[in-house]
């Protein structure tokens, strides 16, 4: 464990709901008035802090700690929400550039990129109980199915997609590796679990994969310099993809497979964070240290509010 505490500082009491806001190069987290768009505390979040989710039960932030470029790191902060204090953080040992996260099935699932291996800790306990090697270059970002059974994740050097299941013949798991793009990064499964699209970062190209088939069935042209983060909207109707090298966030229409709208914020968009009605997406412009606020009917920008410096991942917590 970690006993190392920053000083945070609390402006008004933690909202139910909040929105969690990564400030990557202040190495904080913001925790922010969905309704007001206003900063109401900060809490220190650990060395190079990348990605962020929030335990089931909302009182918790797990934030991964990277360091995968220059000195990498081993560690997950973590932060108790109400009182808006870190917490000693989890040494992962062994277990080098811990990167992607997700919450699910009441565990929280991370990436260690140097390490080639996915792992998930218990928030109760703050234990890792689990760990597996893929064998993968630059296991990114991870996801997984609610009830645990499934966990796909974006291979960045790999140029590939990796779906783990359980496999109660082996008594453990299987893993496929599925070819796809040149750098593939962000990725979400579609809410009816049917396909995955993955955003290969490197050649301006969406791969849509048939999770029955675990094949790509598709291979969208999506004009980019390097993008960064997708999402679909909570009903699948709609794909959201930002570039990081134009700032641009892109509409795709999910069903049509194609390009319907797209806009720029900024220098560069990078994190994406759906809110859970569907409504409003916020994007973070990372050059720009700001967060926009997108309406998903309109696709237009409603809003936007000032972050600390290189704002990215970001979290809802109910």
């Amino acid at each position: 464990m970690i006993n190392a505490f920053a000083i945070s500082v609390a402006i008004a009491q933690t909202p139910r709901p909040a929105l969690l806001v990564l400030e990557k190069n202040d190495s904080a987290l913001a925790i922010v008035d969905p309704s007001s768009l206003k900063i109401v505390g900060r809490v220190p979040a650990g060395k190079d802090p990348h990605e962020v989710v929030v335990s089931d039960d909302g009182t918790l932030a797990f934030v991964s700690n990277y360091g995968a470029f220059g000195n990498p790191l081993h560690t997950i902060s973590v932060i108790d929400l109400a009182h808006q204090q870190a917490l000693p953080a989890i040494d992962l040992g062994p277990l080098i550039a811990p990167h992607g996260l997700d919450a699910a099935n009441r565990r929280i699932y991370f990436t260690a990129e140097i390490s080639k291996v996915i792992g998930w800790i218990d928030p109760s306990s703050r234990q890792v109980g689990w760990v597996l090697g893929l064998g993968q270059n630059r296991t990114h970002m991870v996801k997984a199915a609610k009830d645990g059974n499934a966990i796909y994740t974006s291979n960045v050097m790999s140029d590939s997609i990796s779906v783990i299941e359980k496999d109660a013949s082996l008594q453990g798991w299987r893993e496929t590796v599925i070819p796809v793009g040149k750098g593939p990064e962000g990725f979400d499964v579609s809410p009816d679990g049917k396909e995955l699209w993955a955003a290969n970062s490197h050649d301006g190209t969406v791969s849509v994969i048939d999770l029955g088939s675990k094949r790509v069935v598709q291979v969208l042209s999506v004009p980019s310099k390097s993008t960064n983060r997708l999402k679909f909207t909570p009903d699948g109707g709609t794909v959201l993809i930002s570039d990081l090298g134009t700032g641009d966030l892109v509409f795709l229409d999910a069903k049509a497979r194609k390009e319907i709208k797209r806009i720029n914020l900024g220098k560069g968009c990078a994190g994406i964070l759906i809110a859970p009605d569907g409504t409003r997406a916020f994007v973070a412009v990372s050059p720009n240290d700001r967060i926009a606020v997108v309406d998903l009917k309109s696709m237009t920008t409603t809003g936007q509010f000032t972050t600390g410096k290189g704002p990215d991942g970001m979290a809802w917590a109910k």
